[in-house]
C-alpha cells in the first residue's frame, strides 16, 4: 500500500491557484510545494458526498507516467475541514526557477486568423493552431497533442480542454517548453457510488455505454464533443493512427492493475470496475484499431 498522508499535518503557503475544479491550497511536503486539490461535492450523483476526483487525478497522472509522458507528480491523503475528512491529492508545483504556466489556449490567441477564441476546442482549429504556432517544434506539439488524446480515451477523460495542457514560460529567459501533464480529476467516472458501480459490473449494457458512448472529449468535431470509440474507428486523421501504435506497446495492463490496487481508499468494487474497464477501453478503443 502507498503511504498514507494525513495533509493537515503540512504547512501552508500563501501562493493561490485558479481553475474551477474544487477549493485549492499550497503546502509544503518534504520540502516541496504542492496544489492540495479538495474534492468538490458530487453534484450530479446525490448518492455520493464528494467526488473521488482526487482518486481520479491520481490514477490518471500515473497512468499518464506509465506511458512515458511527463507528468505532474501526485500524492493520496486526506485532509480535514470542519471535522468532515475528505480524500484528496497533492499536485507538485512545477512552476520553477522563473517558469510559470501558460495553458494552450494563450498560445492559440497568437493565431491571429484562427476562426476561434483561445478556448474554441474544435479539432481542425486546435491542428491549425499546432501547425501554425511558431513557440517550438510543431511535430513535437503535434505528437504531445495526440499522446495526450489517446490516453484520454483509455482512462475516458471528458474535460481535457484548452485551459488545462500547456506550456512553462520563462520571461527573463524569453524560453519556452511543454509543462507536464496535468488536471487529470475527470477521468475514471469520479461520480460514480459503490452501489452505482455494482450496477454496472452487473449489467453489461451499462458497462458496454462507457466504452461506446460516453464519456466524449471535450475537443469538437464538426461541433460536437468526440465520442472516442467512433473517431478513433473511423481511422481520419493518420497522426491519430501512429500514436495508437506508439501509445499501445506501452500500456502494461498488469501495472495498471498494481497501481490501482495499491490505493486505500476505493473499496474492491470499485477497483475491480476500474481494473476492467480500462481494459476493456484498451482492447477495444485502441487494440482493435491498430492498423
Amino acid at each position: 500500500m502507498n503511504r498514507i498522508y494525513n495533509f493537515n499535518d503540512y504547512p501552508t503557503k500563501k501562493k493561490t491557484y485558479g481553475g474551477a475544479n474544487g477549493n485549492k491550497l499550497s503546502i509544503i511536503i518534504d520540502n516541496e510545494l504542492y496544489m492540495l486539490k479538495l474534492p468538490q461535492h458530487a453534484t450530479k450523483n446525490e448518492g455520493l458526498s464528494y467526488a473521488n476526483s482526487s482518486i481520479s487525478e491520481y490514477l490518471g497522472s500515473n497512468i499518464f507516467k506509465m506511458l512515458g509522458m511527463n507528468t505532474q507528480d501526485t500524492l493520496l491523503g486526506t485532509f480535514t475541514y470542519h471535522n468532515v475528512e475528505r480524500v484528496s491529492v497533492a499536485c507538485k508545483d512545477f512552476e520553477k526557477n522563473g517558469f510559470i504556466l501558460k495553458d494552450f489556449a494563450s498560445v492559440k490567441n497568437q493565431i491571429i486568423d484562427s476562426n476561434s477564441n483561445g478556448y474554441g476546442t474544435e479539432l481542425n482549429d486546435i491542428l491549425e493552431t499546432i501547425e501554425k504556432q511558431g513557440l517550438m517544434d510543431p511535430v513535437e506539439l503535434s505528437n504531445h497533442f495526440w499522446n495526450m488524446f489517446v490516453i484520454d480515451a483509455l482512462i475516458g477523460n471528458w474535460d481535457r480542454h484548452n485551459g488545462n495542457w500547456g506550456f512553462l514560460y520563462n520571461q527573463e529567459l524569453d524560453s519556452i517548453k511543454l509543462a507536464p501533464i496535468y488536471d487529470c480529476g475527470s477521468c475514471l467516472f469520479p461520480q460514480l457510488d459503490n452501489k452505482s458501480i455494482e450496477g454496472i459490473l452487473k449489467d453489461k449494457q451499462k458497462f458496454n455505454a462507457r466504452i461506446y458512448d460516453f464519456p466524449t472529449s471535450a475537443i469538437m468535431f464538426n461541433n460536437k464533443r468526440i465520442n472516442y470509440y467512433e473517431f478513433i474507428s473511423s481511422h481520419s486523421y493518420k497522426a491519430c493512427d501512429d500514436t495508437l501504435k506508439r501509445i499501445a506497446g506501452k500500456i502494461n495492463i498488469e501495472k495498471i492493475n498494481e497501481l490501482i490496487n495499491s490505493v486505500n481508499y476505493i473499496s474492491e468494487n470499485h477497483k475491480e470496475f476500474l481494473k476492467k474497464i480500462i481494459r476493456a477501453r484498451k482492447d477495444i478503443i485502441i487494440n482493435k484499431n491498430l492498423q
